[in-house]
């Protein structure tokens, strides 16, 4: 698969289910103890814009917004893109790829990435993770939350609509390694066990990673 052909089949797979999902998962984190607790942790960490990386729908980007930061979401889908914008109007969503976003370098305290990485081919990933580097000031953060395993997962469909997407699963200490080599060391790293919550039942473990690129200081 090439870089074109996973951002086409993904940017296609989310299309295909914009409405289906933003309804779905709207109040997704208001019963997900965990991945409240970490994005709190995370606001109360960083200083300046923050920009929410595969933002889908806009439920975190309005999670960190409520929490006091100025925080603006980017996604590849254009029909994820129009229901964010229809769901937080008063908030800045834009199209765009993670391979490539339209920031300027060292511009932003926070990268958040929410389960967004998870449908990155592994060879194009550290191209990834530098262009976050490229994008943070030093001393900003970076927020990953992915699915823990070795095997991808490639559904045939989801939430109705047949999809050509793949899911990576990966190990917190390969991807703490891929950051380590990005320039952005690991801070805190925190896995916990699948759990049954009211949108959706998960299968795997899942981690949460916070980076921070070093100041000139160190």
């Amino acid at each position: 698969m090439t870089d074109v052909d996973f951002l086409r089949d993904t940017r296609a797979a989310y299309d295909a289910v914009a409405e289906p999902y933003a309804e779905r998962f709207r109040e997704e984190l208001a019963d997900n103890v965990w991945d409240g607790a970490v994005l709190d942790a995370y606001a109360r960490i960083v200083r300046g814009p923050v920009l929410d990386v595969g933002c889908g729908p806009g439920r975190v980007t309005a999670y960190l917004h409520r929490r006091g930061l100025d925080v603006s979401g980017v996604d590849l889908s254009p029909g994820m893109v129009a229901a964010a914008r229809r769901a937080y109007p008063d908030l800045r969503f834009t199209g765009g790829s993670m391979t490539a976003l339209d920031v300027p370098d060292a511009s932003l305290g926070g990268v958040v990435a929410w389960y967004s990485v998870i449908h990155v081919p592994d060879d194009v990933l550290p191209a990834v993770l530098a262009e976050f580097h490229r994008v943070l000031a030093p001393g900003g953060h970076l927020a990953l939350a992915f699915q823990v395993g070795d095997e991808p997962l490639r559904p045939a469909a989801m939430l109705g609509a047949p999809v050509a997407l793949t899911f990576h699963r990966r190990r917190p200490d390969a991807v703490a390694d891929l950051l380590a080599r990005a320039g952005l060391p690991v801070r805190v790293r925190l896995v916990r066990e699948p759990e049954v919550h009211p949108t959706h039942t998960e299968h795997t473990p899942q981690a949460y990673i916070l980076a921070r690129k070093p100041t000139d200081a160190g």
